[in-house]
């Protein structure tokens, strides 16, 4: 599977726009893309829409394929065990367990109330 490697894009957009001499403002004139979000694409910190990266590739002179790299498609297994994962994937994660862990409290709690109403009856 394929992915967009944020870095990757981060390096071509840097290295081309400054082999141009363009500052962020000059490129965002030509991409309409504003100067501030080129700057947070250059910080790996903004991912582009597919129009946007298209106009990026138009105006700087690169293949968007390139900025693509090949990923392997991980299982819940790998994913669980946070290998290979990035920061905001780990706080999913975190989050996920601590639902269930609450998820399955309330179904102990709930078990036990039943019980006692059946007891008790």
């Amino acid at each position: 599977m394929r992915t967009l490697s944020v870095r990757k894009l981060a390096e071509t957009i840097t290295r081309l726009r400054e082999e141009k001499n363009l500052t962020k403002e000059e490129l965002g004139n030509l991409t309409g893309i504003n100067r501030i979000m080129i700057g947070r694409i250059e910080r790996e910190d903004f991912i582009p829409s597919i129009i946007q990266l298209e106009e990026l590739g138009n105006v700087l002179g690169f293949n968007v394929t390139d900025v693509f790299v090949e990923k392997e498609a991980t299982n819940s297994f790998i994913a669980l065990r946070s290998e290979t994962l990035n920061d905001i994937e780990k706080k999913g994660v975190d989050k996920l367990f601590k639902m269930m862990i609450s998820l399955r409290q309330q179904v102990m709690l709930r078990r036990k109330f039943e019980n006692e109403s059946i007891n008790n009856a």
